[in-house]
């Protein structure tokens, strides 16, 4: 069994090894100061003057650990193949919520398997930021203070019943989510609370990035 990474119950920045927007790694920390890379995610922190409390995966992209030692970061070797390291990350490191950078830029697969990995884990509170987006699977009540116009897209990984939404300009109320069928994608805030129930654990929200106080906050209530 792999050893746990204890941040302080701090909420924690993962950072990969794909594109990372500087603009995003700066929100990521204001919210999520606790900093922990995956495998070659440490070099985008190197680039920057970023020290990680921890460095975790496979290994095969840190290269040379030797600077890493000397300044007194933790290292987490988890030699194996069948998972990726943002999914080593989330289940090695104990925090109340995770931002993620660098897991869903350039490559469409790393996307993919990224939100695979959230999907998977649905017992972490984590936010994957990307291109100008970012994005969790959505608790079976989920309320959002949202901009007008603001933009609200759900996108099911299963079939998944909106229960109940209110705050859209398009409402969504019992409206069966398929991934083969029925999305709700580009849909729009009126302004203020918006507040949607599922039926299960089936779908994304996806959100401009400007949107990552409120999805903070979204996924910092107490579980139902």
């Amino acid at each position: 069994m792999n050893p746990e990474h204890n941040t302080a119950n701090a909420a924690t920045t993962l950072v990969g090894a794909g594109d990372v927007s500087p603009d995003h790694l700066r929100a990521a920390l204001s919210v999520a100061p606790a900093l922990v890379a995956a495998d070659g995610g440490a070099h985008h922190l190197a680039a920057t003057g970023h020290r990680p409390q921890a460095i975790i995966g496979d290994l095969d992209s840190l290269g040379a650990r030797e600077t890493w030692d000397a300044q007194g970061v933790v290292i987490h070797h988890v030699p194996e193949q069948e998972s990726t390291d943002f999914d080593k990350c989330l289940r090695m490191v104990q925090a109340p919520l995770f931002v993620a950078v660098g897991f869903a830029g350039d490559r469409l697969d790393h996307m993919l398997a990224a939100l695979s990995v959230l999907a998977a884990r649905p017992d972490k509170a984590a936010i994957l930021m990307g291109g100008c987006d970012l994005c969790f699977l959505a608790p079976l009540s989920t309320t959002l203070q949202l901009d007008p116009l603001q933009r609200v897209s759900l996108w099911p990984i299963a079939p998944t019943r909106v229960l109940h939404s209110e705050g859209l300009e398009w409402p969504a109320d019992d409206l069966l989510l398929d991934p083969t069928g029925r999305t709700g994608t580009s849909n729009r805030a009126i302004g203020g609370r918006v507040s949607l129930s599922f039926d299960r654990r089936g779908v994304f929200v996806i959100l401009p990035d400007t949107a990552l106080p409120a999805a903070v906050a979204c996924l910092s209530m107490p579980a139902d």
